[in-house]
């Protein structure tokens, strides 16, 4: 199935259009959303089935044929990092997501790239594996954990005294870990294990929209119950 939403706003001229193709479930194209919507930008939100993508979605991004993409003005922006750093670079209005000091950008970008390339890919393992192979995986994506706890220690924000790049990019964390927990069975990721990343990601939901932008627990916690079930059916 798929739907349109339009979400408007008055900061941005009325001869731009943008456009997201993305998933409800994904923290990929959530991210995407919350940074138009930091920054006051309309867009219309575009639903991807993505067991039955549409020929726009392969259009717009051939190459990999992934949500999230970004059309702006009809130009085809895809990945969610360069996303984020296309929104910042082309609407200059408050919040800035990347700092100006070239070496704070490089650790934002370091530790953006590296809750999506290890825990996120790691927490794919946790999910689709079983056994040594899953026991191996928890303790390799505790240990990264443990390293994005000490990063984290003392932040409000990751880069200052407002949100930002890596913030978007993680807030994510604190929700859908816990649904992934409860659908597995298992307990990866606590306040009691990792207080710093919990009071980080706590203190975003005081902006209304990061709040708003959360993936819905009940739906979600459904949606991957559903395809667990569908890997072990597979797997038999």
């Amino acid at each position: 199935m798929k739907w349109r939403t339009i979400f408007s706003s008055k900061t941005m001229g009325d001869d731009e259009e943008v456009k997201v193709f993305g998933m409800w479930a994904s923290p990929y194209s959530r991210r995407v959303e919350l940074a138009l919507k930091l920054k006051g930008i309309p867009y219309e939100y575009i639903e991807e089935d993505l067991s039955n993508k549409s020929a726009l979605l392969i259009k717009h991004n051939p190459v990999h044929q992934k949500i999230p993409v970004l059309v702006h003005n009809g130009k085809s922006i895809p990945e969610s990092l360069v996303i984020l750093e296309y929104i910042d670079e082309t609407w200059r209005n408050n919040p800035i997501l990347l700092s100006q000091d070239p070496y704070d950008r490089a650790m934002a970008r370091f530790w953006a790239k590296f809750i999506d390339e290890k825990i996120l890919s790691t927490t794919r393992k946790v999910s689709f594996t079983t056994g040594k192979e899953q026991e191996h995986a928890i303790e390799e994506v505790t240990e990264q954990l443990k390293l994005l706890e000490n990063e984290v220690k003392g932040k409000a924000y990751f880069g200052g005294e407002g949100i930002g790049y890596v913030d978007i990019v993680a807030n994510f964390l604190v929700f859908w870990f816990g649904n992934l927990q409860e659908a597995l069975g298992i307990n990866i990721f606590s306040q009691h294990k990792f207080p710093f990343i919990f009071e980080w990601i706590q203190n975003q939901l005081k902006i209304d929209m990061v709040d708003e932008c959360r993936i819905p627990k009940d739906k979600h916690l459904t949606y991957i119950q559903t395809r667990l079930a569908a890997f072990k059916s597979a797997s038999k």
